[in-house]
């Protein structure tokens, strides 16, 4: 039986390379793949980008009212043989009801999923994909990053115009905004300390 994989990590913990390593690793095997990522993901329009340099296009954007089962059904029958995996990019903006389609994708069309995303928000907060990816995945697997202290770094604090921050949108789209946006993975206590003792 095909099953779900939820691959999860804080910010930088290399979740967009390890997605395209396991497509390289399929398709060197002469097996197909299909890439996709939820379309508010804007970092690089259509591609998957790892910060190691490494890009690739995706197969298909998923919309937030997008039937994920019936996009996939669509791209796979493309390829004689079929689809080998799909792999999914920024798993946390999908909606429960598409890693419900996830799980239909796995269990009842064979194919192995593997979705890639961060559990929380920068208020820790779970994303609702997240959410349900950990209530439905057979499988969960943390990937690891370090925080500027070195110990090991499980949130992610938000920046803007380089000072941190601890409200606004779940989502801040850096294109959008007249500050830039970033992110810092952080430990447990380096995020306390900068937030002050808040955790939403």
């Amino acid at each position: 039986m095909a099953k779900l994989y939820f691959r999860y990590g804080a910010m930088n913990s290399g979740k967009s390379t390890a997605l395209l390593q396991a497509a390289y690793n399929y398709e060197e095997r002469g097996q197909h793949v299909l890439l996709a990522k939820p379309e508010i993901d804007t970092k690089g329009a259509d591609q998957i980008s790892s910060r190691l340099g490494v890009e690739r296009q995706v197969d298909f954007l998923i919309r937030p009212d997008d039937d994920v089962r019936g996009l996939v059904a669509a791209d796979a029958a493309r390829f004689e043989g079929g689809v080998a995996c799909l792999l999914i990019d920024e798993a946390q903006f999908l909606t429960a009801a598409q890693v419900d389609d996830l799980l239909r994708i796995a269990t009842l069309d064979g194919i192995p999923v593997i979705a890639y995303g961060i559990r929380t928000d920068f208020q820790t907060r779970a994303f609702p994909g997240s959410a349900r990816l950990m209530e439905l995945a057979h499988s969960l697997e943390e990937l690891k990053t370090i925080c500027r202290c070195g110990r090991k770094a499980l949130y992610n604090a938000r920046l803007v115009g380089g000072r941190f921050v601890f409200d606004g949108d779940q989502v801040a789209i850096d294109e959008l905004s007249h500050e830039t946006v970033t992110y810092e993975s952080m430990c447990a206590e380096c995020y306390l300390r900068e937030s002050g003792g808040r955790l939403s």
